[in-house]
């Protein structure tokens, strides 16, 4: 198990650059299963989650080149079916929550899949009846294994329908379009997610020949087409990392330019930071944040205190709640933090207590914090990385704490964020890799 040891007080000074999207590119990647022509991905991730599917792709007879730093071509003429059935296969999957977005591209195109309980970040139940019911409902077969825990899921053929899903599941969503692509017939989904990675995916297999139109709302028409073709395709700047450099910025009083990203794919993330009091300025598709001594917390209009909680895009992303909540403990004033989705997503707060944060744990969705207005620095100490997102937000506390502080576990941040030590160190931070 590695960690990170982590000199705190460094200010940082200079521009960076957001890798590419993972969360959208795990969707790209198995949508390249649905054509036996060559797809070209650009701006692909170097992280954990990332790597693991595209080996496991490689290993399912994939055609995968490394064309260039960030850029692959995929594919997927020769799958071998007899893998797909293996324990290694299914062993392989259990580790990866993305793989349950194999199953959509697999049973549209090869009529069968077989896939195991996916892992991922242990942040409460993440259930997958979106993604089995829609697919369901297209005229899929479903059938549990309970002695080998695993899901079987085959389909003479796949039917369009019309669906309305029991929520707005960006993964469930995108499961349930990549196998409707390949069904006969219309099918349409109504409250569907419409993240702008989403989006991506639609626009990508629209140029690959499927007929999907409502790109960007929550109602989507797909007309199913016999078969796709191969195309190119480019994934946008991880709004998350940029919300993580913001954060980082705020904590350690720096000066700091988030080169290229995508702006206006950010939705209410900048304006989040700002009811915060952090300063951050557009300059073309750049953000730029000034050094602040200290930043204040808004008030309602009606001057009862401040709230932020994730909702369903265009709502904000659940994903970087953990690092608002951690920008908060050094604001001058008091917010709620309301965490709906997850239930286990607030738990690493007492990691922040211990350094000297005052945060009260209502419950496992709202935590009220009460900042510190720079006046008192957060104290370096130890402790585990328990997911993606409290590992960033944990390392950001540690980058503006006194002191030395130690993150176990930092396989999890390794997930979701290539090189991180590396480029935060090039900006004047003390982070070492042990």
């Amino acid at each position: 198990m590695a960690s990170f040891v982590i000199e705190g007080g460094h200010r940082l000074q200079g521009e960076i650059y957001p890798q590419g999207a993972k969360n959208e590119v795990l969707q790209i990647i198995c949508a390249t299963l649905l054509t036996s022509e060559e797809v070209i991905v650009k701006n692909i991730p170097d992280i954990l989650d990332v790597n693991n599917l595209i080996h496991l792709l490689r290993d399912m007879g994939v055609k995968v080149c490394k064309q260039g730093i960030d850029s692959y071509s995929f594919q997927a003429d020769r799958i071998d079916l007899d893998y797909l059935e293996s324990e290694e296969f299914l062993k392989r999957c259990s580790s990866l929550r993305g793989s349950v977005m194999l199953v959509g591209p697999l049973v549209a195109r090869f009529g069968k899949v077989l896939i195991s309980k996916p892992g991922g970040d242990k942040i409460g139940r993440r259930r997958l009846d979106t993604h089995f019911l829609g697919i369901q409902k297209l005229g899929a077969d479903f059938r549990y294994d309970d002695q080998h825990e695993i899901y079987v899921i085959t389909a003479d053929s796949l039917k369009g329908t019309y669906m309305l899903l029991d929520e707005a599941s960006v993964t469930g969503t995108a499961n349930i379009v990549m196998a409707s692509v390949l069904a006969e017939g219309t099918t349409t989904i109504y409250n569907a997610a419409c993240e702008p990675y989403l989006q991506q995916l639609c626009r990508m297999l629209n140029r690959m020949g499927a007929r999907i139109s409502g790109i960007a709302s929550n109602l989507l028409t797909i007309e199913g087409v016999k078969e796709l073709r191969g195309t190119e395709h480019t994934v946008l700047p991880d709004m998350i990392e940029v919300g993580s450099f913001i954060g980082m910025a705020a904590m350690t009083k720096s000066e700091l330019t988030i080169k290229n990203v995508s702006y206006d794919n950010l939705g209410i993330i900048p304006e989040c930071f700002r009811r915060l009091g952090v300063k951050l300025e557009q300059r073309g598709d750049d953000i730029y944040i000034p050094a602040q001594d200290s930043y204040e917390i808004e008030s309602f209009i009606d001057g009862s205190s401040m709230t932020i909680s994730d909702a369903p895009w265009p709502g904000l992303t659940p994903d970087l709640l953990s690092v608002l909540l951690v920008v908060a403990t050094q604001a001058k004033g008091s917010v709620l933090i309301h965490q709906k989705m997850f239930e286990s997503r607030l738990f690493f707060v007492d990691k922040l207590i211990d350094m000297g944060a005052q945060v009260i744990l209502c419950d496992p969705h709202r935590a009220v914090v009460i900042g510190h207005n720079h006046n008192f620095r957060l104290r370096g100490g130890n402790m585990i990385s328990p997911d993606i997102r409290a590992g960033i937000a944990l390392l950001i506390a540690a980058m503006s704490a006194e002191g030395i502080s130690r993150i176990h576990n930092i396989e999890q941040i390794d997930r979701g964020y290539q090189n991180i030590e590396g480029r935060l160190n090039a900006l004047g931070a003390r982070i070492t890799r042990i």
